[in-house]
């Protein structure tokens, strides 16, 4: 898995920009908001009520594999 649960959500969002409309389509659309340079994805999507391994699976479907 390239991307996990405990990185940045605003360094997710720098290294792969696939990722934005993954964010936005899940319900995490405050990508811009102070609390995305900090909160890691697993606390942004528990914090707006979304499924954490459902979001991991189409995050990491959208960056290329090493």
């Amino acid at each position: 898995m390239t991307i996990t649960k405990d990185m940045s959500i605003m360094e997710v969002v720098q290294k792969y920009p696939d990722t934005v409309e993954v964010f936005m389509n899940s319900g995490m659309g405050c990508l811009g908001c102070a609390a995305a340079h900090f909160e890691n994805i697993e606390q942004g999507a528990l914090a707006h009520g979304i499924d954490v391994d459902g979001l991991m699976e189409g995050l990491n479907a959208v960056v290329p594999q090493a």
